[in-house]
């Protein structure tokens, strides 16, 4: 006779291989978390139905909203949209997904200085790769009406209609990280040593750390300045010997256009190369750029 602790053992593994063996039939794709678009009434009807369209794709597999509503809430998320790798890829972890689609979306009363008061609805959606943690893509529509109901409705419908597009996205990116991981697999990447953390543990290994010859700052872009958001952007960047700047990756992404303004102003800087004993070398650096509102102009 079987004891209780092999039986349970058995039905679990049995579940298990029912399960795998049932999304192999149905032909389950790709997994993707929708999560909350914000508090507000709004973020829960986008939310809501973009997870409806989107399960109708049939190479998509949406998770339960709940249940990844509770898996984000147990890792800390809050609905932040300006994200390290490292905690984008920890997050996806917890929902158990290979993608994930997060933002927030709201309906606001609008008081213009002529004409009639109107509501404007808008949603940011930012879809993230739970593999890389990278920012696949990121929009924000609006619309406006004159009633709550109509402005929030052709937001909804729009959504509704961009699924496919998402889809494809997702889909593309996947595709990507395979021939990316191949690519790893087959040709070994050049070794370039990182700086270290501070001027100090440099010093003691003989290192001097590159310097750009002209600090340039990102100009705050005109999709951030809509939603008045702030935000930091980090960027890896490898300095050649010769100071030029080679490989670059966002490392913490924020949308609004802010990654590209980053990147933009990195490959326009020239270094003075890093150097250990006096020697030129090349290394890879991390360069944060903060973006703030700029002040208001005085009239």
């Amino acid at each position: 006779m079987k004891k209780p602790l092999q039986i349970i053992l058995i039905l679990l593994i049995h579940c298990a291989l029912s399960n795998a063996f049932a999304a192999a039939q149905s032909g389950v794709g790709v997994r993707v978390a929708v999560l909350d678009f914000g508090d507000a009434e709004t973020g829960g009807h986008v939310s809501r139905e973009l997870s409806e369209a989107l399960a109708t794709r049939s190479q998509l597999s949406i998770e339960d909203r709940d249940e990844a509503r509770a898996a984000a809430r147990g890792v800390g998320y809050k609905g932040s949209l300006n994200m390290t790798l490292a905690d984008a890829r920890n997050l996806g972890a917890a929902l158990g997904c290979d993608f994930f689609i997060t933002g927030k979306a709201d309906t606001l009363r609008r008081w213009p200085s002529t004409g009639a008061i109107y509501y404007e609805s808008f949603a940011s959606v930012f879809i993230v790769s739970s593999r890389t943690g990278r920012l696949l893509r990121w929009e924000r529509p609006h619309f406006e009406a004159p009633s709550q109901q109509e402005a929030e409705r052709a937001l909804l419908n729009y959504l509704k209609g961009r699924v496919q597009s998402y889809a494809v996205s997702i889909h593309a990116a996947q595709s990507n990280e395979r021939s990316e991981r191949e690519a790893e697999a087959s040709h070994a990447a050049p070794l370039i040593e990182e700086a270290p953390d501070t001027d100090e543990a440099a010093t003691a290994e003989g290192l001097r750390l590159p310097m750009p010859y002209r600090r340039l700052r990102p100009e705050y872009t005109a999709a951030a300045a809509q939603m008045e958001v702030e935000a930091v952007v980090d960027v890896l960047a490898d300095i050649g010997a010769d100071g030029e700047v080679s490989r670059t990756e966002v490392v913490r992404w924020a949308g609004y256009d802010m990654d590209e303004s980053a990147l933009k102003i990195v490959h326009q800087l020239h270094f003075r190369p890093a150097t250990r004993n006096g020697e030129a070398i090349p290394m890879r650096v991390l360069l944060r750029y903060n973006f703030r509102k700029p002040p208001r102009e005085e009239e």
